[in-house]
């Protein structure tokens, strides 16, 4: 932790620092957030309207879960739950800014993405063209990617990012 002091006027200004890498700080958060908004948007799509999350996801004329097997009302819902949970743990991190819960959420996104990833390069849908299927691996490898940086990049003390708020100590006037 850093100190520093400053006068102003006729008092202290005292304000304390932890001393953490921002950088690293920022990293996580930076990732952390993908991941939330992530699991949000998939999430709630996939649970309040799972017919069109299946026929049109990722959306903008895409579709890459439709190819991929019939639709499945039950594991379409379970997909949206499965977004959401990750997201209330990605979210909790963020708000209260410590690096375990982080690194937890990087690890979470981190054990769903590689596999999922795996499973997507393993199974090419015949009707999807190569550059859409492309397209689809790289937006899988991000969620790993992005996990496995807010997993190794937050921390390893466990801190919190938010810093003390300043004290102000006041100096009583000697008459001379």
């Amino acid at each position: 932790m850093r100190i520093s002091v400053q006068r102003a006027g006729d008092s202290l200004r005292v304000r304390m620092r932890w001393d953490v890498n921002r950088r690293r700080w920022l990293i996580t958060t930076v990732a952390l957030w993908f991941l939330a908004v992530q699991g949000v948007v998939v999430g709630l799509w996939a649970i309040v309207a799972p017919g069109a999350w299946y026929r049109s996801f990722p959306g903008f004329g895409l579709n890459w879960v439709a190819g991929d097997g019939p639709y499945n009302h039950h594991l379409a819902a379970d997909v949206g739950a499965f977004f959401l949970g990750l997201a209330v743990v990605t979210a909790a991190a963020l708000y209260y800014g410590d690096s375990l819960l982080g690194r937890v959420a990087g690890l979470g996104w981190l054990v769903f993405g590689v596999p999922h990833l795996i499973y997507h390069a393993a199974h090419k849908p015949a009707e999807m063209s190569t550059g859409n299927y492309t397209f689809s691996l790289i937006a899988a490898l991000l969620l790993p990617v992005a996990g496995a940086a807010a997993l190794l990049a937050a921390p390893r003390e466990r801190v919190q990012l938010r810093d003390p708020a300043p004290w102000t100590i006041r100096i009583p006037r000697r008459n001379r």
